[in-house]
């Protein structure tokens, strides 16, 4: 329905064209037509209102006296106009269609890397959102993934320096490196290990390659809920937000042993973080983000305060625990503090184990 702005725009011109003094003629306004049709409708229908208000040019100042005619200057310039109007049209539209086609591969590319979680997947319920942060669907390096195995259940959220297939690159990387070790390796310290000789192996092929993000690191939390364990989580820190247990008790920021982001444990002894074991008690379910959420500001350029936001709507509703629930609330919230005006892609992920509501 679009079409119907021009449409109207014209049929007003004429009419005011033609209900007013000869000394005051408006039928050159026909120029806008197209002009506003450029901007709403297609390259067909933007040429069809260049024709229809040349036609209702030469009609409506055929009907004047010779002494009020607009005469052939205004002619030219309605003409003109359409046709700049149609060009318009098809360099909007074509760069349209290019934006779509750019956000239906960087949508295809984040399915790939991040694969679909079945529901219940590892024995833990799950809910997860990712928000796109840049209208030019230039890739982000948000990640995440549960991986069930022999030796428990182990999640893994980060995100990766820069935006692009360059931090798209990397997370594919660290997240197939985790989905092979979370399986086979019985320590969490050796999966937190094999993830920061990936990323440092993959720096390594970048600058081989000759790219200039060589420099690329990641920040990240890894868990592991071992088997036959309900009451416990692993966690391990690589310079990432710490996780939040939402449950019975209230909210709580699970105790870290911060370390270095993922690529730069060579700065110290290049030794991993240390793996902390803390107790989780039945029916809290852990919230972890990126900094998308903990550094969303508002207009005054406040941060969003993310646990007394989630501390204050369980103390409301003890419902809000649950992870779906959970992240909506934090999504819905963070958007709100910022005004949808996102500064980074964000990452919402909420898991608890299955049954212990």
């Amino acid at each position: 329905m679009t079409w119907l702005v021009p449409l109207l725009t014209l049929v007003v011109i004429a009419f005011v064209d033609y209900n007013t003094s000869g000394e005051f003629r408006i039928v050159s306004w026909c120029v806008f037509v197209a002009a506003i049709a450029a901007a709403l409708c297609g390259v067909w229908t933007t040429a069809l209102f260049a024709v229809l208000a040349l036609f209702t040019y030469v009609a409506a100042d055929a009907a004047w006296p010779v002494q009020y005619r607009a005469g052939p200057a205004d002619f030219v310039l309605v003409l003109a106009g359409g046709v700049l109007s149609v060009l318009a049209a098809a360099v909007r539209v074509r760069g349209e269609q290019r934006m779509l086609h750019m956000q239906h591969i960087a949508a295809t590319t984040r399915r790939t890397v991040l694969r679909p979680l079945p529901p219940g997947w590892g024995a833990l319920d799950h809910a997860e959102e990712y928000l796109a942060a840049d209208a030019d669907a230039r890739m982000g390096g948000d990640f995440y993934d549960i991986q069930p195995g022999p030796n428990g259940t182990r999640v893994l959220l980060g995100d990766v320096q820069g935006k692009g297939l360059g931090a798209v690159e990397a997370a594919a990387a660290l997240l197939g490196t985790f989905r092979e070790s979370a399986y086979h390796e019985p320590e969490l310290a050796t999966v937190a290990g094999r993830l920061e000789t990936r990323m440092r192996r993959h720096r390594g092929h970048t600058v081989a390659l000759g790219r200039d993000d060589g420099d690329r690191f990641a920040t990240a939390v890894l868990l592991g809920f071992p088997e036959g364990e309900a009451g416990a989580v692993e966690v391990v820190d690589f310079g990432h937000e710490p996780p939040l247990a939402v449950g019975p008790g209230g909210v709580r920021l699970l105790p870290l042993a911060e370390g270095l982001p993922l690529g730069l444990a060579e700065l110290t002894d290049g030794a991993p973080p240390p793996v902390l074991r803390t107790a989780l008690a039945p029916g809290e379910t852990l919230l972890l983000v990126t900094d998308g959420v903990t550094e969303a500001r508002d207009r005054e350029g406040a941060f969003y305060p993310l646990v007394e936001d989630v501390a204050a709507a369980f103390a409301r509703d003890p419902r809000t625990a649950d992870p779906a629930r959970l992240v909506a609330f934090v999504r819905d919230r963070t958007l709100r503090h910022c005004g949808g005006r996102l500064a980074d892609d964000t990452t919402i992920f909420a898991v608890r184990r299955e049954g212990r509501a």
